[in-house]
């Protein structure tokens, strides 16, 4: 089909078997976020835009230009919005999976297709389906569970509603992308059968179930070959095996040569312009017999086929502008998928909800923050965003009191509200020169509104690949005292005041964790007072730093930028103002957790605990004594450790839930709504308890999956280490009853399915869902298995005393499992014998047993 396109649409054939130069530049972007068009023979572009909980547009950060002020042969102005345009901010993956309602993925998708649209975009490069394999995974919030059939289901609902509007999915990264920590070198070292059974388990259901159309092969290595290189995944399996027909895309800068990622069919390269697949490149390994003709037409026409499905081969129409489109139903839909992913986590006497207070505290750090997404290729600039406080204003009457309690922040809280340009603008002023030696005058000069100046995507290309900027801004304290400056540079960096060197890391070595490939965050503190203006200049370049970098990434020059935080003196005792406003209140509510600079793409979290140094758990233990009805509200993508979870009467995990996080909250702690999440990873009671313990992240830059198949609730029922949250659980402001379950057949053969219908009771007085669940365990097994594995789901809503019949299906690969040592490459089989369908609650809240057997022995 593809290689059909690319001859019948791009009349570009090859001629004395050497591909045609056309061919060729089809195989890498055009630039940051498109793919190469061919105007001659009319073939248009199609733009990707990031990412799984909105599509955020042209530019990673620093905003979307809105005016061209003026323009010569030498400068070129550029004035900002100072930030993105605007979109809609949906729930990050992980709570998007707590809902556990393939429905409204489905609908989150449809949402998410006018929204790319809305950006003039193409591709959106979303879902992330890796795993849940470490608590500490940085990208975890981005992904959805542990567990891979949860996985694949709400991936392909998710991939049927976009691509229904002609938006290409791109599920990611293909394959074994469990960590951040040095990611574009390590090694996942993973036997077979937990390749097969967990990591690539999502992948083949989201493929099989809902076909989309694109999918980006991850950084890493897997078993010493690099992921877009790994020919037994991307040639034996995705492309033979699963018979898959869409296009593939390299994560950005995941190429590392030229032959091996043609060969395995990536189909292109990114970004562009290219940096592997130039046409010399390709030439002189097609003269050298390390790739065929054949291979280089193929990857050619998949691109095309992506172009035809997405924008269409006849379209010709300029690339529209980006725009927002904030609407009425995008908000409801954000508000109800937050609120189904909350998650009850324990409610002792009922404390919730909260129907009888006249005076609340709202305390913690994230009170009134909005703590709305994880960091990284998730982040964007919502429509708007609410914060708790926002959220109990809007929706309770009684008076509210407020105390932060601790400063939770990673890094110095950035200089920007402080900040005016030499204009007296707000912001800084960003001058850019041509070359890294700041010569003449700047070629390129732009007003920022903050002082994150990641310049990954936003560098003029007028002043690329080599140059050099200065930071120039006037900052006024609000304030006497010891103030403190941070600050960290991608490539060499130095920070003045008042035309005095103040941080000096021109030469750095370590490397930080802001910004993807930045030095570590340097701090300073200084004597200032209030109202005395300091005048900053920062002056950097885009040269690599560390420099032995330089021998490893093959180039002098990559991306620029830098970070500017400033933090006035705090004289205030948090803890004790928080404890006061607690005793005065007739209920507390505690909103504590991490954030997008704890939880980001480019690193791993360095520990369980909540930041930083122990302050949120000594604010949750001086609450929980100061007012005895203490909510603990804890916002992350991953599992905390909560040493103080047995005195706390009520917690609640409530993820990054984009623009309505602070409405969803509001909405359930109060009972207009109940809680129906169910958690989709389990929280382990401390670190060391998790299977990838002993093997994390990464040791000589090798990952082993030691644990093989058993991660997640897999690992703790086998070890028999209870966790302090199962798999599955969540708990609502009622009870429901299970009825006897009816099998539609006794026995599960290879060409049918089974369904098992079972009656659900909503037993108490408030409106709620229940996701009923079905685990399967092989009662007698050739080989181990896990002690039961989920096959099946639904969510039903109940009115109080209604009764639903809930149908669970299970079919052959239901029962399946990978054995290595049938064929000379293994082969999923299912064996005869009994089966038993356990249906409960929960992972551990198993109300019913049904046994199925199987009747054949079965090569799937």
């Amino acid at each position: 089909m593809a290689c059909f396109f690319f001859r019948l649409f791009c009349h570009v054939r090859c001629t004395d078997h050497h591909p045609s130069p056309l061919q060729i530049s089809l195989l890498a972007g055009s630039d940051f976020w498109r793919t190469m068009p061919i105007p001659g023979k009319g073939v248009p572009s199609i733009k990707t835009t990031d990412g799984p909980n909105g599509a955020r547009g042209e530019f990673f950060t620093n905003g979307t230009p809105v005016r061209n002020v003026s323009r010569s042969y030498i400068k070129c102005y550029f004035f900002f919005n100072g930030k993105n345009l605007q979109a809609a901010l949906f729930p990050c993956g992980v709570s998007m999976a707590a809902a556990w309602n393939l429905d409204m993925m489905e609908e989150i998708g449809r949402h998410l297709a006018d929204e790319a649209k809305a950006r003039g975009a193409h591709v959106l490069l979303a879902p992330t389906i890796c795993m849940h394999r470490s608590p500490l995974g940085g990208r975890n919030f981005e992904s959805y569970s542990e567990d891979p059939f949860l996985t694949g289901k709400l991936a392909a609902s998710y991939i049927r509603g976009l691509q229904s509007k002609g938006i290409a999915a791109t599920i990611k990264h293909f394959v074994g992308n469990e960590q951040e920590t040095e990611r574009q070198a390590y090694d996942a070292i993973i036997a077979e059968r937990p390749l097969r059974e967990i990591y690539l388990k999502p992948f083949e259901i989201a493929i099989r179930d809902a076909s989309p159309w694109a999918l980006m092969s991850s950084y890493n290595m897997v078993n010493g070959v690099h992921a877009d290189e790994h020919l037994h995944t991307m040639r034996d399996i995705l492309r033979g095996e699963w018979g898959w027909d869409g296009a593939i895309i390299s994560d950005w800068t995941g190429t590392y040569a030229t032959a091996p990622s043609i060969k395995a069919g990536v189909d292109i390269e990114m970004p562009g312009p290219s940096k592997w697949r130039k046409t010399d490149q390709v030439l002189a390994a097609l003269e050298r017999g390390e790739i065929t003709h054949r291979e280089i037409e193929e990857l050619a026409g998949n691109v095309l086929y992506l172009v035809d499905r997405t924008k269409g081969l006849d379209d010709h129409s300029p690339e529209p502008s980006e725009k927002s489109i904030d609407n009425p139903s995008t908000r409801s839909l954000i508000l109800q998928a937050g609120i189904e992913g909350l998650v009850l986590l324990k409610n002792d006497k009922n404390v919730l909800p909260v129907t009888d207070a006249k005076k609340i505290a709202l305390i913690g750090p994230n009170v009134k923050r909005a703590i709305a997404s994880g960091g990284g290729s998730a982040g964007l600039a919502p429509y708007y965003k609410t914060t708790p406080w926002d959220g109990f204003q809007g929706r309770f009457d009684g008076e509210l009191t407020f105390a932060s309690g601790c400063d939770s922040s990673k890094w110095m809280p950035l200089a920007s509200p402080y900040c005016t340009t030499p204009d007296g603008e707000p912001g800084v002023r960003l001058e850019y020169y041509n070359g890294d030696q700041f010569n003449g005058e700047p070629a390129v000069v732009q007003t920022k509104a903050g002082t994150d100046l990641w310049l990954w995507d936003s560098a003029p290309k007028s002043v690329l690949p080599a140059y050099s900027f200065k930071v120039k801004a006037t900052l006024t304290p609000k304030s006497t005292g010891n103030h403190t400056f941070s600050f960290a540079s991608v490539g060499p960096g130095r920070l003045f005041l008042n035309g005095e060197l103040f941080i000096n890391i021109w030469n750095w070595t370590e490397e930080g964790e802001a910004m993807f490939s930045a030095s570590e965050d340097v701090l300073k503190s200084i004597h200032l007072e209030e109202g005395k203006p300091v005048e900053l200049l920062v002056e950097s370049t885009n040269e690599v730093r560390p420099a032995s970098k330089v021998a490893i990434i093959r180039r002098s020059h990559d991306y620029g930028g830098c970070r500017i935080g400033y933090q006035e003196e705090d004289k205030i005792d948090r803890i004790q103002e928080a404890v006061d406003t607690a005793k005065a209140a007739d209920v507390a509510v505690l909103v504590v957790g991490l954030d997008a600079e704890w939880e980001s793409e480019g690193y791993d979290r360095q520990t369980m605990d909540l930041p930083k140094d122990g302050s949120q758990n000594r604010l949750v233990e001086a609450v929980l004594q100061a007012n005895p009805r203490t909510i603990v509200v804890n916002q992350s993508g991953t599992p905390v450790t909560m040493p103080w979870a047995d005195r706390a009467p009520a917690i609640i995990q409530a993820w990054y839930q984009g623009q309505e996080a602070g409405n969803a909250l509001a909405d359930v702690i109060l009972g207009n709504a109940s809680p129906s999440g169910k958690l989709p990873t389990t929280f382990p009671v401390k670190i060391q308890d998790n299977p990838s313990y002993h093997n994390w992240p990464c040791e000589n830059l090798k990952t082993v999956y030691g644990e093989g198949i058993y991660i997640g609730y897999r690992h703790y029922e086998r070890s028999k280490i209870a966790p302090l949250f199962p798999f599955g659980h969540g708990l609502t402001y009622t009870s429901f009853n299970y009825g006897a379950a009816k099998s539609s057949s006794t026995v599960l053969s290879e060409p049918d399915r089974i369904s098992i219908s079972i009656p659900i009771t909503n037993a108490g007085s408030v409106a709620a869902s229940e996701v009923v669940q079905a685990y399967v365990r092989d009662v007698k097994s050739s080989l181990p298995r896990p002690e039961k594995e989920l096959q099946a789901f639904s969510k039903v809503s109940l009115q109080p005393g209604e009764t639903k019949e809930v149908t669970l299906e299970l079919d052959k690969y239901s029962v399946g499992y990978f054995d290595t040592s049938l064929t000379e490459t293994g082969a999923w089989i299912a064996e005869e014998g009994v089966f038993e369908v356990l249906i409960g609650s929960s992972s551990v809240d198993i109300r019913l047993v049904v046994a199925l057997p199987f009747l054949e022995f079965l090569l799937l």
